[in-house]
């Protein structure tokens, strides 16, 4: 057999990771250049696959462009805007056992890559970044009115998903196998994808472990409060009222910055709606 070269797109991984991306073409060099070199410094094979959501910049053009190296990068185009439409999609085209997503301003520190792999390779299939665990480090420039309506968003998800610290910082990681069936039945194309992926994978039987990271606000979101906090609210209610909380759920995990033992996934308990017709 002819061994795979360096950055060949279809050798096998033992992670992938998603990167949604929406008119990214400024921000996107140095992000993806950062989560390329800690990559290939983790103990396992990896790749990352950059999303481009309907971008009407030259965001997919950086991806073509991108330089064959040790971790391979490729892309995939959805025609259509929104970030969970996008990290779905992307979701979807992996085949690794071990699967996560971030974003493409790479505003959680990737060193916290280094426990996501302990947990995950032993045995947590649901790692969470929270920005309010003990243990994280926020830098956060947001006005008040930003942080009064994340604060009322944070218990807004916490119906859906009790106990969650944080349901919105883009950094999750997940057993390839149960992410993949979540995201076959994950319907919010919109910002609150998260809430709907951690409760159907609650009901897939994981347990939701959340780890401190540290977080910096990076300039040049796509997530405006004037235009999106509508369209957000209603997916909320939305996903409320597929995913009301039960006993079967388990309930949250803490782990600190240097954890011991991995919490098991346990047996799965489906109690999922049909998955939607494409």
């Amino acid at each position: 057999m002819v061994p795979a070269l360096p950055g060949d797109p279809a050798a096998p991984v033992a992670m992938e990771i998603v990167v949604p991306a929406r008119n990214e073409a400024r921000r996107l060099p140095d992000g993806l250049a950062a989560l390329c070199r800690k990559v290939a410094q983790l103990p396992l094979s990896a790749a990352v696959l950059v999303v481009d959501s309907a971008s009407t910049d030259g965001t997919a053009e950086v991806v073509r462009r991108w330089p064959l190296g040790p971790v391979p990068v490729r892309l995939l185009q959805s025609g259509r805007p929104g970030k969970g439409r996008a990290v779905r999609q992307g979701l979807l085209a992996t085949s690794a056992p071990l699967v996560g997503f971030c974003d493409a301003d790479m505003a959680t520190d990737l060193a916290t890559l280094d426990m996501v792999v302990r947990l995950l390779t032993a045995g947590t299939a649901m790692v969470v970044g929270s920005r309010a665990v003990p243990g994280s480090v926020v830098e956060d420039r947001h006005s008040a009115v930003r942080r009064a309506g994340a604060a009322a968003f944070r218990a807004l998800a916490r119906e859906i998903v009790p106990g969650a610290t944080d349901t919105q910082c883009g950094f999750k990681f997940f057993s390839g196998p149960l992410v993949r069936t979540a995201a076959m039945h994950l319907r919010t194309t919109g910002f609150a994808f998260d809430i709907e992926l951690i409760a159907i994978c609650q009901r897939l039987g994981a347990q939701l472990t959340e780890i401190p990271v540290t977080w910096r606000d990076v300039p040049g979101s796509t997530f405006s409060v004037p235009q999106h906090s509508a369209a957000t609210l209603w997916e909320m209610a939305a996903i409320w009222r597929r995913y009301r909380p039960d006993e079967t759920v388990c309930p949250p995990a803490v782990v600190a910055a240097s954890p011991g033992s991995a919490p098991a996934f346990p047996a799965a308990q489906p109690a999922l709606p049909a998955v939607p017709a494409a």
